[in-house]
Order: structure tokens, then C-alpha cells, then sequence
């Protein structure tokens, strides 16, 4: 059997034409605090015990991933992926105008959305948090902003889902495969 043969397969490139860009870090990062998060939405008021526990599996993941974010490989460092505003709406512009380049990281609306997701469910968090304690036991107002920051990232995660799928269609590449396996074909 040769090379190719036994290559791993990774957006439609085999492993001689892809690149490995998500580390195993990243990787079960994201489909843990998907998870994770998804449990702690449907279980919501009704399983204490378990949307608390949720929430602070979450908490941890993203502490991890902050740090990851500094000192991680190159792809899953926040200097390879945040960009500036102008950056990020000159590349949403690009994607309307079918003229987008490809990245092989985090594209800069997808560096955006992390972020974004990362301070939404940090608030989540903060605010689960804070009705669990004395002084704020009992707040409607701190129940009805968790709430509130709970709703609005599931709106985030279906302009994620909805991003991927744009970008997987405009590259010609599996993005979710890429997310599972860590190659990203490599031109």
C-alpha cells in the first residue's frame, strides 16, 4: 500500500495535502464546551445539580482556553485570530462579495465569534454564579440577565453553525471534519 493509500482523509484533502491546524486542545475544547453548554441550557432551572455542575465545566474550559489562547500553537493563539474591526468587516464584505480569501485558522469573523462566545458565556457564567450566593440569592434581576446571556449565545451559536457552513461552502472544505480530525487541507 503506499502513501496516499493509507492517508487520513480531512476536508476532502488527503494527509499529503493537508496541514494539521487544530490542536487536540482546541479540538476537544470546543465540542466539550458545546456539549457542556447544551446540557446546561436543556437542563436550565429544572436539574440544579446538573446545570450547576455544567456551568462551572464551562467556567474551567474557558479559564483553560484563555490561557491556551496565550500560550497554545500558533493557531490557537488569540494574536493569530483577533483582528481589528476594519479587518473584520472588510472580510465580512469580501464574503458578500464572493472575493473573501481563505484562512487556514480562524478567519476574522470567526475570531469575532470566538471572543464573543467566550465573554457571553463568561457573563453566563458570573451571573450562575452570583445566584448561588448570599447576597444576591433570590435577584430576579440576576436570574432574568443569566438568562438573557444564556439566549443570546445560543443566537451566537446559530451565527457560528451558519458562518461554518458559509465558509465550508466557499473553500470547498469540511470545516466540522477539520474541527474533529485537526487537518484543514493545506492550499
Amino acid at each position: 500500500m503506499n502513501t496516499s493509500e493509507n492517508a487520513i482523509g480531512a476536508g476532502g484533502a488527503t494527509l499529503l495535502e493537508a496541514i494539521k491546524v487544530w490542536d487536540p486542545f482546541v479540538r476537544v475544547f470546543h465540542w466539550s464546551l458545546a456539549a457542556l453548554f447544551l446540557a446546561a441550557y436543556v437542563t436550565g432551572d429544572d436539574a440544579g445539580q446538573m446545570h450547576i455542575a455544567a456551568g462551572y465545566a464551562i467556567a474551567g474550559l474557558i479559564a483553560l482556553r484563555i490561557v491556551w489562547g496565550f500560550v497554545g500553537p500558533r493557531h490557537a493563539r488569540f494574536s493569530n485570530f483577533v483582528r481589528s474591526p476594519r479587518e473584520v468587516l472588510t472580510y465580512l464584505r469580501d464574503v458578500i462579495m464572493f472575493r473573501a480569501p481563505r484562512y487556514l485558522g480562524h478567519n476574522p469573523a470567526g475570531g469575532v465569534m470566538i471572543i464573543a462566545l467566550l465573554v457571553l458565556l463568561l457573563g453566563t457564567g458570573l451571573t450562575g454564579y452570583l445566584m448561588t450566593t448570599d447576597v444576591f440569592w433570590g435577584a430576579k434581576w440576576v436570574e432574568e440577565v443569566h438568562e438573557a446571556l444564556a439566549n443570546l449565545t445560543v443566537g451566537l451559536i446559530v451565527f457560528h453553525v451558519v458562518g461554518v457552513l458559509i465558509s465550508s461552502l466557499k473553500d470547498g472544505e469540511n470545516l466540522v471534519k477539520s474541527m474533529i480530525t485537526g487537518w484543514k487541507r493545506h492550499t
